[in-house]
């Protein structure tokens, strides 16, 4: 089995490496990811500049190769020819913090997958709810393995990727969840260079989410690790014959 690995934290994120020694048991590795932290970069394409590709090292010495666009840069150039052997499963992450609800359209470890999944590879994303020390990694990392080698044995149908949380401390256990609801608290703080011209930040509380069973925050406020299924199929299917009714 042939893995890729990204993230959108960076080439040097502690994360990557965690996932990386985790799944180097299964098969062949290729790591290719942001040279810098590239965090809610969204599923960006870079088609205004060119994107450079550096010999890179992990901390441990695997070799990597460092991308100089966003983590769904970094997947697309692997996957476009960068890296001739065939890719089996992407996986990207492990990000220092939760990416449920809304988070997955701003995530760049999420969209990473998604890239994969668009060029017709599973893409599995994964999160650990709050990393502050390369040890709080162990429980996210395990998790990947075990989905890695249940992907390995079962396969998923096209057109699906997999969005996985894992809390903080040791899980309770699994659960498959659907996409909740987020809470954000965003406010605009707005502040003043030394000249008198304002800029702005966007800062608020830490957001929070609706703990409706079932869903990812739900599973992640339990202590369960969250496992979502997720398609690239955007439509509101419910919408559909109440907007046609418009133009009866």
């Amino acid at each position: 089995m042939h893995i890729l690995i990204t993230n959108d934290d960076g080439i040097t994120a502690p994360g990557l490496l965690a996932l990386k020694q985790a799944l180097a048991p299964l098969g062949t590795l290729t790591v290719v990811a942001p040279a810098r932290n590239y965090s809610a970069a969204g599923h960006r394409k870079t088609m205004h500049k060119p994107l450079r590709l550096e010999p890179a090292a992990l901390a441990d010495g695997t070799p990597a190769w460092a991308c100089s666009g966003a983590p769904s840069d970094s997947v697309a150039l692997a996957l476009l020819g960068f890296v001739k052997d065939k890719v089996d499963l992407v996986f990207s992450g492990i990000n220092p913090n939760a990416n449920i609800g809304q988070d997955l359209t701003y995530s760049g470890t999420v969209t990473a997958a998604l890239e994969a999944v668009i060029a017709g590879v599973p893409g599995v994303a994964v999160s650990v709810d709050g990393a502050h020390a390369p040890g709080d990694y162990a429980a996210a990392a395990a998790a990947a393995r075990q989905v890695a080698e249940r992907l390995a044995a079962h396969g998923l149908p096209p057109g699906l990727g997999l969005n996985l949380n894992v809390p903080a401390g040791q899980p309770r256990g699994w659960r498959v969840t659907r996409q909740g609801r987020r809470i954000y608290r965003d406010a605009l703080v707005e502040r003043h260079d030394p000249r008198g011209k304002p800029y702005y930040w966007i800062g608020g509380d830490v957001p929070t989410g609706e703990a409706i069973e079932g869903t990812d925050f739900w599973a992640l406020a339990h202590g369960f690790i969250s496992i979502t299924p997720l398609q690239l199929d955007l439509t509101a299917h419910a919408a559909l014959p109440a907007l046609a009714r418009w133009w009866e």
